[in-house]
């Protein structure tokens, strides 16, 4: 399948409060966001016209902005409506949803407090991440090479740009062996989570998930709790060593982009996708479709 180069496709694109073609939608090469990493930004999902969770994640939008002190020239009303609009002007109704925000090119620096605070929306066609298929057979991973820092060496707690380095290098080097992704340890050498999805273990019946105290608590995941917590299951949050994975008989990650995904093996470690697993993505499809009331 070719490839379809990202700055060259058909659509529109809002940008800094307007439509701009998508070929258009363009920033300086000396742009601070580019250079020292000052952005964040959101990936959401459009189910059936709705985007889910959509005034959560611009308020975490809003929140990584204010970690990495700039604040978004707008609020989060007018950007939920953005993000809407964008996904209405390009003709689609299940797509993906990218609110971005950066510093400009007026400074060019590591201070840059004079720079001009930008944001854009992009919508585009995604299909899940994995085919129904490779969901129930459950997907592959290695272990990452780098770990997720520390809170008090980086601003883990926001959605940040720059924090994702260390996650697209271990996710090039997990599909050059093989794998779809890589699992990553913290700081202390905790199992933390993927590189862009948070991650569950099942035990006798009991659900056991890290603590995400140096990564980002998900709104996915946050939602999948609920949804084990609805079906009566344990949901126990927790440090977890990494020779514990030996005892766990399911696993599974999850995301905006991901949704529920069983996985079948993380490096020397071997799962079997099961009622739980299965359940869970099950009942977060007929969630984000409005086919289930609300966890």
């Amino acid at each position: 399948m070719s490839l379809v180069p990202f700055d060259d496709r058909d659509g529109w694109i809002w940008l800094d409060g307007q439509f701009v073609a998508w070929r258009d939608a363009k920033v300086h090469v000396l742009t601070h966001g580019l250079h020292y990493g000052s952005s964040v930004f959101e990936g959401e999902r459009m189910y059936g016209g709705e985007i889910f969770k959509l005034t959560e994640h611009t308020e975490r939008l809003f929140k990584s902005a204010e970690i990495l002190d700039f604040e978004i020239p707008y609020t989060v009303a007018e950007i939920d409506e953005a993000c809407k609009a964008t996904a209405a002007k390009n003709g689609l109704t299940d797509c993906y949803v990218r609110p971005i925000a950066w510093r400009g090119s007026e400074m060019i620096g590591v201070s840059a407090q004079q720079s001009k605070i930008h944001v854009a929306i992009a919508t585009w066609e995604w299909p899940s991440y994995f085919d129904p298929e490779t969901k129930a057979r459950g997907i592959r991973l290695t272990w990452a090479k780098y770990n997720r820092p520390s809170p008090t060496s980086a601003p883990t707690a926001a959605k940040a740009a720059g924090l994702y380095m260390i996650c697209t290098i271990s996710k090039h080097a997990a599909e050059k062996d093989g794998y779809a992704d890589a699992m990553m340890l913290d700081y202390r050498g905790y199992v933390a989570e993927a590189t862009g999805a948070n991650v569950f273990f099942v035990k006798d019946g009991v659900i056991h998930t890290p603590t995400p105290d140096c990564f980002l608590d998900g709104i996915t995941r946050r939602t999948v709790i609920e949804l084990a917590e609805k079906r009566g299951y344990k949901v126990v949050t927790r440090f977890i060593e990494k020779p514990e994975l030996a005892e766990f008989s399911e696993c599974f990650i999850v995301g905006t982009a991901a949704e529920v995904t069983p996985v079948s093996e993380v490096g020397e470690f071997r799962f079997t996708p099961g009622k739980i697993s299965l359940t869970l993505m099950d009942d977060y499809a007929r969630l984000v479709r409005r086919e289930l009331v609300d966890a």
